[in-house]
């Protein structure tokens, strides 16, 4: 026996009790949940989440979750909120609770000051008959099993627990409000995910950056836009200024016999690929894949004749794309 395999074992006990838990969860929700979701849509103010200790970490996320998603939310200290981070909660707020034992002395002031102010509690516990689960308005009830790390001192399946419910009511809200990749590229600009979620309106060179020949234009006038702007390929428009083709160095490539000879309208390949200016960048590059192309005219499709910008792949690149 390898001397990793305890360990490996070890990984999969604690994995699968967890995976067990989520799955006793799961069949064990009831109405109460439809209702903590109703009171938190309902919210004027903010969704404020609090927890101690591990619990308190798994309520930064839930909050951090909330907010990414559409629903303004905060994480407050249970003991900060005694020294005067109270006054970050206003009657407008909901707040969610969170012990597993539901006994955390952290949160009797807390709790009491939602009591005073008649400010909507939601708790989420192991034990509904704990002082947290008896003054909460809905209690979302963890399943009451030990914990994975054996010794049930460790929080470890009741944090997964936890979490998976945060995750519940994040996503169950953002499906009742179609909240879209659209919508969550506005809370998440930076980073990888803000590049997945760039659209091409955002990365797009427009106006005089486009380059245009028109459809007899000379092959020295050709050459020149397309050296001039630096794209590798021009727009061929007619005389009312529609779309009718591009150029590219491949297409010149293709006639060097005679070009000299030759006007844009001969060498332009018909019926460019497209792409709106709303669409996902992320799109716009598979499309660049596909065809083996760099370059994408983007056409908005209320004027499909009139170029609304041009989309290379290092404008991707450049923002981590591709």
């Amino acid at each position: 026996m390898s001397e990793q395999t305890p360990f490996r074992d070890t990984a999969r006990r604690v994995i699968e009790a967890e995976a067990d838990a989520l799955r006793v969860m799961a069949d064990g929700l009831d109405e109460r949940f439809a209702q903590a979701v109703v009171k938190l849509l309902d919210t004027k103010g903010r969704v404020i989440v609090t927890g101690i200790g591990k619990s308190g970490h798994i309520a930064r996320k839930i909050a951090a979750t909330l907010a990414s998603t559409g629903t303004p939310a905060q994480f407050v200290h249970p003991a900060e909120a005694s020294h005067g981070d109270l006054g970050m909660i206003t009657r407008s707020d909901t707040v969610i609770a969170i012990s597993n034992s539901g006994e955390a002395p952290e949160l009797a002031n807390l709790v009491a000051f939602t009591r005073r102010f008649d400010i909507p509690l939601i708790g989420i516990t192991s034990r509904p008959d704990s002082s947290l689960g008896k003054q909460s308005d809905i209690v979302l009830q963890l399943p009451a099993l030990g914990e994975a790390c054996g010794t049930g001192v460790v929080p470890t399946t009741s944090t997964t627990l936890t979490l998976a419910m945060g995750d519940a009511v994040a996503v169950a809200m953002m499906e009742h409000r179609a909240f879209t990749p659209e919508h969550f590229r506005d809370f998440h600009p930076g980073g990888k995910l803000g590049a997945q979620l760039s659209l091409v309106k955002d990365l797009m060179h427009s106006g005089d950056a486009i380059p245009f020949v028109g459809m007899d234009a000379n092959m020295s006038q050709v050459l020149g836009q397309i050296g001039q702007k630096g794209f590798g390929v021009t727009c061929v428009t007619d005389t009312s200024g529609a779309l009718k083709g591009i150029i590219t160095n491949g297409d010149i490539s293709r006639h060097m016999d005679g070009l000299t000879t030759l006007t844009a309208q001969d060498v332009m390949t018909h019926d460019p690929a497209t792409i709106p200016p709303d669409a996902l960048a992320e799109k716009a590059v598979g499309i660049m894949q596909d065809r083996k192309i760099t370059c994408l005219l983007v056409v908005d499709p209320a004027h499909p004749t009139q170029p609304a910008g041009l989309l290379h792949i290092h404008d991707c690149l450049r923002v981590g794309l591709g």
